[in-house]
């Protein structure tokens, strides 16, 4: 089974994650609102599965197919093929991304020991 590594944009391996499906989130910088993303690695490489999002506003568009949940998520598909990579962008605006693999979720520096920075997400080879 595929996994799910940690790198540095150097191309440094910062670490390995449990499992094969993520959980990403983070605050949307402007309308201060979570966004969540799940992800799979499948055929060495990062499969979307499922975003949602807590409202809607400056480039937080759902899908065409979001549904609205009795929790308050918009919640859809994306029409994202697989990816290589996905690159975390560190910002001072939005806080730090979260990460849960395998029901432990942390901060992305508790993944990596580093504090908030640019990190690449890609299948372990």
């Amino acid at each position: 089974m595929a996994g799910l590594c940690l790198f540095a944009l150097g191309g440094a391996l910062l670490a390995s994650l449990p499992g094969a499906d993520v959980t990403l989130s983070w605050t949307h910088s402007i309308e201060k609102t979570e966004w969540l993303e799940s992800w799979a690695v499948a055929d060495d490489r990062l499969r979307p599965v499922e975003a949602r999002i807590r409202g809607t506003g400056a480039g937080m568009e759902p899908g065409p197919d979001a549904r609205l949940t009795a929790d308050g998520w918009l919640v859809w598909t994306p029409a994202l093929p697989p990816q290589d990579s996905v690159t975390l962008a560190a910002s001072d605006f939005t806080g730090e991304h979260r990460l849960c693999a395998a029901a432990d979720c942390r901060p992305l520096s508790g993944w990596t020991g580093a504090g908030d920075r640019p990190v690449v997400m890609r299948a372990c080879r």
